[in-house]
């Protein structure tokens, strides 16, 4: 009886060793999700920018989590006509849609999110409204980042204002 309990001993004792060697080390319990963006604006129809979420560990590892997260969209603020924005899910995308690899895109009923409070010759361009978005995994939150949407972008020609919404982006 004593060898099989010192033979059991032994050889979970090896076990504990040996496998941390097999696949990932334990990188600890997730703290945060820190999420960013490669861009704060939506240009034109159809305008994107990519999501990133980054797991942050207790062991002080981080990990992209960005396909494994659940993004949420909340709507904050007003549309260039001063309307509220339009709700959005994953099911039924307003404005702006998020998909699961955390790409986000511009899509129909376009908005405009910028109001130009200058004039039609010299235009000035402020923010009227933003989208808030999210990434959640295992019961964690991350920080919020917001975008705007100017859904047909562009200044208005010196000679006459030509519709368009929102400043022109330096780097799309």
């Amino acid at each position: 009886m004593k060898r099989t309990i010192l033979l059991a001993t032994l050889f979970a004792a090896a076990l504990f060793i040996l496998l941390p060697g097999c696949g990932d080390p334990a990188i600890g319990t997730l703290q945060s999700i820190t999420l960013s963006t490669s861009s704060s604006d939506l240009y034109g129809e159809g305008g994107v920018a990519q999501l990133t979420a980054t797991g942050n560990y207790t062991s002080k590892a981080t990990k992209t989590l960005t396909g494994n997260v659940t993004y949420t969209v909340t709507p904050v603020g007003y549309t260039e006509e001063g309307a509220a924005l339009s709700a959005t899910s994953a099911t039924k995308p307003q404005t702006v849609s998020v998909s699961t690899t955390g790409l986000v895109e511009a899509v129909a009923p376009f908005v405009c999110t910028w109001h130009n409070y200058g004039t039609t010759t010299s235009p000035s361009w402020a923010l009227t409204g933003s989208y808030e978005i999210v990434a959640t995994f295992d019961n964690v939150t991350s920080n919020p980042v917001y975008m705007a949407v100017a859904s047909a972008v562009g200044e208005p020609a010196p000679s006459a204002d030509n519709g368009l919404c929102g400043p022109t982006p330096t780097a799309q």
